[in-house]
Parts: C-alpha cells; sequence; structure tokens
C-alpha cells in the first residue's frame, strides 16, 4: 500500500493587520504520518542489512512528471511506467511532480489516484498547474485525494520537501502562497539545520514563478542540496540562483512509442539522473549532481528582482492602506456600506472598513472562497468551494440563508432587480431570490462547471463553461435563448473564465483560443470573430457602452467601435507591462479605464483617447478584477492575499 506524508499543516488566521498561529493536525493527517513513518523505517532498515552497519545507504527513487492524465496517453504511459518501477527492487520510493491531469477534473484525479494505487513503493506527490487552474473542486479534490498538496520526508540522510506553485484558479505565473511559504517555514524550522535536503516542485524556480525568490531566500540558508522540478517535459539541467537543479522528463510518449520516467541515485555523494523509458534498456546518466555541505549567498546583484521603480516616475499615486488575509486571494472585492467584502483560500470572507482599513466582521465557509461577492442593498452574496452560495448581511457579516449545491461553487454572482444569477460546479446554474434565497428557476444543461460572472444584458444572462460553450439564458424563465460551441475543439479553450460585456445589442466574449467574438445578443448569430489581435480572457466595456476595451497578451490595450459591423480599432496604446495572461477584466469608472496586470502592475487609462495616466506597482502577485470606488480611488486584490487602497492625489 503506497503511503502519502504531509506534515501537520498550519494555518494562520488573520483579523486585521493582526495574525494568530493555530496547529491543527486532524486524524487522518495523523494516520498519514504514522503510515510513512513505518515505510520509511523499513527502508532505512532494509537499505543498511543490504550494504552493512557503517556505510552510507544509497537512495534510489523513481521520478515521475507531467503525467496529464485525461490526455490521450497519459493513463497508458502511467500505467506502463507505474509497472515497471513496480518490477524494480532497488527502487525505494516515487516522486511526482505535478500536473498528474490534463483538466484537474475529479474524474480524471480519481483515475490518476488508481493507477498510482498499483505502485508497490511509497510514493510523494503534488500538484502543477493543470491541476489547480482549471479544478472544478475549487482545489479541494487534490488534498482530498492525497492528504496533502505538499510532502516532507527522509530517506536516509536526506530529506525530500514538494510543495507546489499554483496558479490556483486564475490564469497567471506561479505562485508561492502565503500558507504554502509558511508550511516551508515550518518544516525547515523542525529539520536539523545541518541536514541535506531536496526541493521537489512543479515550475521551474525563476521568474515563471512571480515570486519565486520567496523560495529561495528561505532554503538557500539551510543545506539545499539540489532542486527537482517538471514543467517542461524534458531532461534538462538547470541552475536557480547557484542552486543546482534538474527539469525531469514527462511520463508521456511524446512521439515516441513509448513513455518514460527518471531513475534517480544517490550514491558517493553524488545524484545521478537516468532517462527509463518503458520497455527499452535504461539509458545511460544524463547528469550528475555532487552532494555535500552547501554555503549559498543569499543575495547577488547578478539576480534579479521585482523592480519598482515605475512607482517613483508617478509619485501622485500612492498606497494608502493594506490589508493581508494570510492566504491566497483569487476574487475581486465587493463594495456596500462603507464596507470592502472579500473572501480567500482559507474560507474565511472579510468585511473590511473602507475607512480604517481593517476587519469588522469575518465570516467562515468550510472551503476556499474564489467567488467575488455582489453586494445589493444591505447584502452581499458569494458561493464557496464547500459546495454553497451564501448570503450575509453587509453591515455585520451575519448569515441570511445558505443553499447548498452539488458541487463547489467557484464562479461569481451578479445581482438584478432583487435576483441572484450565478453558476455552480454542479452543471446548474440558478436564479435565486436575494431576500429569501428560493429557487426562482434552474437550467441543468451543461457540461462543465461555470467559473466566470455572467453577464445581464437585455433580458438575457450570459455565461461561458468549461464545457467548451457559451450559453445564452431568458433572465426571467432560465430557458435556453441560444448556445455557441466555438469551431476550435478541445475544454481548455472554453470561453469560460472571461466575463462576458454587452453593448449596442452585441455581446463580446474573448477565449483562450486568443479570438474574440461578437453575437448579437438576441439570436446568438456571430456577427464578427477576429484573431487580429491576440486577445486572452480580458475585456471590458466603456461606461457609455461604445468602446469594447481589450487587453492584447503583450503591452497593447485598445478600443474597439461596439457598433461596428467588424472590429474597428478606436485607439490602441502600448502600455508596456510586457507579456500578459491574466484574466482580470478591464474596468471604467468616472472615464478611466483600470487594469491589473498578473506581475502587481496597476494601470490607468483615459477612457476616450486611450492615453496613459499612469502605472503604480502594489505587489508582484496576479492582480484580480480591481474594484474602482471613483476614478481616483481603486481597490487591489491579489493571490499574495492583499487588498489595497490605491489613491491618485494630484500633488502641487
Amino acid at each position: 500500500m503506497p503511503s502519502h506524508v504531509p506534515l501537520c499543516q498550519g494555518r494562520n488566521h488573520g483579523q486585521g493587520f493582526s495574525f494568530c498561529n493555530t496547529q491543527r493536525c486532524s486524524p487522518p493527517y495523523q494516520e498519514m504520518v504514522h503510515i510513512g513513518f513505518i515505510h520509511r523505517v523499513v527502508l532505512a532498515f532494509s537499505s543498511l542489512a543490504a550494504i552493512g552497519v557503517g556505510q552510507t545507504p544509497e537512495v534510489r527513487f523513481a521520478w515521475l512528471s507531467d503525467t496529464h492524465i485525461g490526455s490521450p496517453t497519459g493513463a497508458a504511459d502511467l500505467a506502463a511506467a507505474v509497472g515497471e518501477i513496480n518490477a524494480e527492487r532497488e527502487i525505494q520510493f516515487v516522486l511526482l511532480s505535478g500536473d498528474i491531469t490534463e483538466f484537474g477534473s475529479n474524474r480524471q484525479l480519481q483515475l490518476a489516484k488508481s493507477i498510482l494505487d498499483s505502485l508497490r513503493k511509497p510514493y510523494h506527490i503534488i500538484p502543477g498547474n493543470h491541476d489547480t487552474k482549471w479544478s472544478e473542486s475549487g482545489g479541494t479534490a487534490f488534498p482530498a485525494i492525497w492528504g496533502s498538496e505538499h510532502f516532507a520526508f527522509d530517506a536516509g540522510e536526506y530529506r525530500f520537501i514538494g510543495i507546489h506553485q499554483g496558479p490556483r484558479m486564475k490564469m497567471a505565473d506561479g505562485h508561492w502562497a502565503p500558507e504554502d511559504l509558511r508550511w516551508v517555514d515550518s518544516v525547515l524550522a523542525a529539520m536539523p539545520h545541518n541536514q541535506p535536503f531536496f526541493v521537489v516542485t512543479h515550475y521551474p524556480v525563476d521568474s515563471s514563478i512571480a515570486n519565486w525568490y520567496e523560495l529561495l531566500v528561505r532554503v538557500k540558508q539551510y543545506n539545499l542540496q539540489a532542486i527537482l522540478v517538471g514543467h517542461g517535459h524534458s531532461n534538462r539541467e538547470e541552475n536557480f540562483e547557484g542552486v543546482p537543479a534538474a527539469m525531469g522528463r514527462s511520463s508521456l510518449r511524446a512521439g515516441d512509442s513509448t513513455g518514460g520516467y527518471t531513475v534517480g541515485r544517490i550514491h558517493d555523494d553524488t545524484l545521478s539522473l537516468t532517462e527509463q523509458r518503458t520497455m527499452r534498456p535504461a539509458g545511460p546518466v544524463w547528469l550528475r549532481i555532487p552532494l555535500g555541505p552547501r554555503a549559498y549567498p543569499v543575495s547577488d546583484p547578478r539576480w534579479p528582482r521585482p523592480d519598482f521603480s515605475v512607482n517613483s516616475q508617478y509619485p501622485d499615486v500612492d498606497t494608502l492602506g493594506t490589508f493581508r488575509s494570510g492566504h491566497l486571494i483569487a476574487s475581486s472585492a465587493a463594495v456596500g456600506k462603507g464596507m470592502a467584502v472579500v473572501g480567500d483560500a482559507s474560507g474565511k470572507v472579510y468585511g473590511l472598513s473602507l475607512e480604517s482599513g481593517k476587519a469588522g466582521w469575518v465570516f467562515h465557509t468550510s472551503g476556499p472562497v474564489y467567488s467575488s461577492p455582489a453586494a445589493a442593498g444591505a447584502s452581499v452574496v458569494f458561493g464557496s468551494a464547500d459546495s454553497s452560495i451564501y448570503c450575509l448581511n453587509l453591515e455585520d457579516g451575519s448569515q441570511l440563508w445558505r443553499v447548498r449545491t452539488g458541487a463547489p461553487v467557484v464562479a461569481s454572482p451578479v445581482v438584478s432587480k432583487g435576483i441572484v444569477y450565478v453558476g455552480g460546479g454542479d452543471g446548474v446554474f440558478r436564479a435565486l431570490d436575494l431576500v429569501s434565497g428560493e429557487v426562482v428557476w434552474e437550467f441543468s444543461g451543461i457540461g462543465g462547471f461555470v467559473e466566470c460572472t455572467p453577464l445581464l444584458y437585455e433580458g438575457s444572462v450570459y455565461f461561458g463553461a468549461w464545457d467548451e460553450s457559451f450559453y445564452a439564458l431568458d433572465a426571467r424563465s432560465g430557458r435556453l435563448r441560444w448556445r455557441w460551441r466555438s469551431e476550435t475543439p478541445g475544454i481548455l479553450t472554453s470561453p469560460a473564465a472571461c466575463r462576458p460585456v454587452g453593448a449596442g445589442g452585441r455581446v463580446f466574449i474573448v477565449a483562450p483560443d486568443r479570438k474574440m467574438t461578437a453575437f448579437n445578443a438576441r439570436t446568438g448569430a456571430v456577427e464578427w470573430r477576429s484573431s487580429a489581435h491576440q486577445v486572452r480572457e480580458s475585456l471590458g466595456a466603456s461606461e457609455d457602452g461604445k468602446r469594447i476595451l481589450i487587453r492584447t497578451i503583450r503591452d497593447s490595450i485598445l478600443a474597439l467601435s461596439s457598433s461596428s459591423p467588424m472590429p474597428r480599432s478606436i485607439w490602441s496604446v502600448d502600455a508596456g507591462f510586457g507579456y500578459d495572461i491574466n484574466s482580470a477584466m478591464l474596468v471604467e469608472k468616472g472615464g478611466v479605464v483600470f487594469y491589473g496586470s498578473k506581475n502587481g502592475l496597476l494601470l490607468a487609462l483615459d477612457s476616450r483617447t486611450g492615453r496613459l495616466l499612469w502605472k503604480h506597482r502594489v505587489g508582484v502577485a496576479a492582480i484580480h478584477t480591481v474594484t474602482p470606488l471613483d476614478a481616483r480611488r481603486i481597490l487591489t486584490t491579489d493571490f499574495d492575499g492583499a487588498v489595497q487602497l490605491v489613491v491618485f492625489q494630484q500633488k502641487r
């Protein structure tokens, strides 16, 4: 029986600007640690018996990565690798460094689990971006199936520490969540300072992770031997700021007739890596990493760090207040009654005073909250990965009602005329009475989970889902008015993450296939579909409805005419934000267009002309769709768990 060995996970609970620490270890975690300990003791004694007391035991492991269960050959390739690993008596354990599935669906995760459970070796597993970005469970299925998203265990004298970097639910760079970095801190603090260890993660530990340096600064203060990463699907020697590293191949066959994996051997103070293709003889050693005591410089001017110099170019812009929840935030804030409301990955929802920035109330759900709340009157509505839709009193955070659904709710609601419209993870789109929570109507013909905020426009509700489809329902009855499917096949190109916009009798979307589509709002007829601009999931509309705003994937923001029969540019500006795949919306308030990038850069542009007004960097992590209070005050939320009030105050 394989063991999955997470350490107990500390959780910090944010209250205002201060935090308290509590350690919780549930019975399943205790059992996992116990099982892992037994396996490690058995392995240690068997290794000593084989080589004799007094000699350093050899450590041999198999390393699997990027198995992509759900891709055409993923399951067969993994099963073949598992069969060969079982036949290798010298292999003591197995590492899996992420992208276990193609889409992160519950079905794919369960299939991966069933294949891996046929291993007759302990295995240790972390998710990759494919397991967390498109997760119908809001990221809850992976730790529920395997007990944790991390691992830490000893093999001989060495410790192996596995940590993932997301991104969770939103398209962006990788990112170490605050709670994951605290877990790393707890593991490092508990081990002997000179114990040699390896770090296993999915992304390379470089600028492909927004805050890559946060991990490096920590682990380089200890006896780190090397970092093992996946993601690139190929064998490659790496080096991360002086730390030896290796990228391991995918288990997929990649055009060849067989898949494969990596065999690691620690012997004579060296880590040797060999490629093993299934049904083929073992290949030669392709990388040797010498092991021994390490002493790394923690800083060096040659190593890049995020650049905040842009803030000095626009001194009229300041961050006046910051609230940190201590957990990843993957949604926007709602505003009403002098409060800002936002949820985080710990399942908490905070009511923050706009005046003081402190939490006036905190509401606890039982799952991560990735749904952006919607405020209406004295109420605020949101979904939770605990499979519920909640309505709270905006002023004190008390629960007014709760609707339980059949799956996690990661979509964001919209409220209009006393009705809440929100999609679910159970393939159902609901209209609920704002006062009572009673179901007004339900539409259950959806083939995938809903993630986006819907659009209410001209009597219909519009939304995409992770089933390759875009829907228009009658807002009063829930009857299907029309449905559209792209000619670009594949779940991952679904128009599901983009919030639609409506103007001039049309509905506009941009999808991961890099195309923009304009529909006749009433009939669903495609009026135009264009790949002239490299777009992806990010758009908006001017307040007067005359301009559709789009962000390209590199530097440019454009305004298109909402009434033109073909895409016609009104203005285009090089905003200088670099490469960006963030799914945040462009939002106009008081004639100013705001956008937050995947790397913490907030931009403001004149809506009529596109003239860049100012930039301000609030952090390094992805900014979600911002919440402007007016043309000069903007609330931002980001992956670092920060809620910030940015203010433009012209100084004389």
